[in-house]
């Protein structure tokens, strides 16, 4: 499992282990039932605390997204991903307030940036015959 964390994106660091989980889950990355790492051991991986770690899996846990299971670890919930097309759409407005306000802050106006996804959309199209 990838996390990467941005002390730059303004979220607080839980916060966005929680929406990195969430969305790994909308896309299928990660499968139900599938294992998360350890607490201490994503803490190490992630350079921080165990303890902000244990905030996000106990949130992903409130949530319905990942069932904790007493000395065995935490997993995807089995009962599939309870984000509906609202959470989904809600996680993408986040990562475009983000991206328009990084654009701001770099002098790239509207236009430009909609070009960009255009283009980076149409660089990620698969190619015929692959």
């Amino acid at each position: 499992m990838q996390i990467h964390l941005s002390p730059r994106d303004g979220l607080p660091i839980y916060r966005q282990i929680v929406n990195q989980v969430k969305y790994l889950v909308a896309a299928g990355r990660l499968a139900p039932g599938e294992e998360l790492p350890p607490i201490r051991t994503l803490a190490e991986q992630l350079v921080i605390n165990p303890n902000t770690v244990a905030r996000a899996y106990l949130e992903l846990e409130q949530a319905g997204l990942v069932n904790k299971r007493h000395g065995s670890g935490t997993y995807v919930s089995d009962n599939g991903s309870p984000l509906k097309r609202a959470e989904r759409l809600k996680l993408m407005t986040q990562r475009i307030d983000a991206l328009l306000a990084e654009a701001r802050h770099l002098d790239v106006d509207l236009e430009e940036v909609i070009g960009l996804m255009r283009q980076r959309s149409k660089n990620m199209q698969p190619k015929e015959g692959e």
